[in-house]
């Protein structure tokens, strides 16, 4: 027996025990109110195929949808009742477990199915109740209108031309401004020619020893760029005994004369160097020159 409205009407079964929309009887088997083994599926898949056609035999447009729909609910249904029917020993072994693992992986389909239906129900009504809106079209009513104020155009046109202009013409990037930081200019000769003074005094030293008097961090890194430069001029040796031990440094080079050491390190002076300067390359530097 089939309920048949029109050709989209949903697929309604009539059963013993059940009578109904298809979808519900979905529902009311996922939830435990109504046992798999006692709905004949046989019957069910005879009055869908009436149903097809009736559908067919008033040439009415076959909803591939619904057909897709009722198989896939059908055949769950059938991994359902086949599970139910199989027959149970008491010994759990793999077999039975795998069975009970298919048997939750169905519930699981089902519900996902009935979750994803009652969703499409929702857009769908949203969807409907959107298409018999309009947006308005018409102006805003004669007394509304009246209320707006009256614009009234203060400018030239010179005036709107020049703001025109201003408002096109490209702007500078804009840049951060360092003007306002200070930082002191140490200088990698200077620290090496006190490093060098005191390494003569004394013949050796640790690194410690040559930073105590440091009062800021590049005063430190200056002076460690000094002793590498010494060293690359042989005039100091490195010995440190462990690692991360103590660093003592030793004079090995000339107890007078100058020292020569490159000024790659250090900043451009404020003062424009001479032709002289530029061409000499490495400086001659005295011990305990002040610059």
């Amino acid at each position: 027996m089939i309920t048949r409205r029109a050709a989209s009407q949903a697929f309604t079964v009539h059963l013993e025990n059940y009578e109904g929309p298809f979808d519900l009887l979905l529902g009311l088997i996922s939830k435990h109110q109504l046992d798999i083994t006692e709905i004949a599926l046989a019957k069910v898949t005879d009055e869908f195929m009436v149903h097809l056609r009736a559908i067919r035999e008033s040439q009415a447009e076959l909803d591939l949808g619904q057909t897709s729909e009722f198989l896939l609910v059908a055949a769950t249904l059938l991994d359902l009742k086949a599970a139910r029917l199989l027959p149970t020993s008491r010994e759990d072994d793999e077999e039975d477990l795998a069975l009970i693992e298919a048997r939750d992986l169905l519930f699981a389909r089902l519900l996902q199915y009935r979750a994803f239906k009652e969703v499409a129900g929702r857009f769908a009504a949203e969807l409907s109740r959107s298409a018999r809106m309009t947006p308005r079209q018409a102006g805003l009513e004669p007394q509304l209108a009246s209320l707006l104020p009256e614009l009234v155009i203060t400018i030239t046109p010179e005036q709107l031309a020049m703001i025109a202009a201003r408002a096109l013409t490209p702007r500078e990037e804009p840049t951060v401004g360092l003007a306002h930081l200070h930082s002191a200019t140490v200088s990698v000769v200077e620290q090496a020619a006190i490093v060098a003074e005191r390494l003569r005094e004394h013949g050796s030293a640790s690194f410690r020893t040559l930073v105590r008097d440091a009062d800021s961090t590049l005063v430190v890194v200056a002076r460690f760029l000094a002793l590498l430069e010494l060293f690359r001029e042989q005039a100091v040796t490195f010995e440190q005994p462990e690692a991360l031990g103590e660093l003592t440094v030793r004079w090995v080079g000339a107890q007078d004369g100058d020292v020569q050491v490159s000024d790659e390190f250090d900043e451009a002076d404020l003062e424009r160097p001479t032709p002289e300067q530029d061409d000499a390359g490495p400086r001659p530097v005295e011990a305990g020159d002040p610059r």
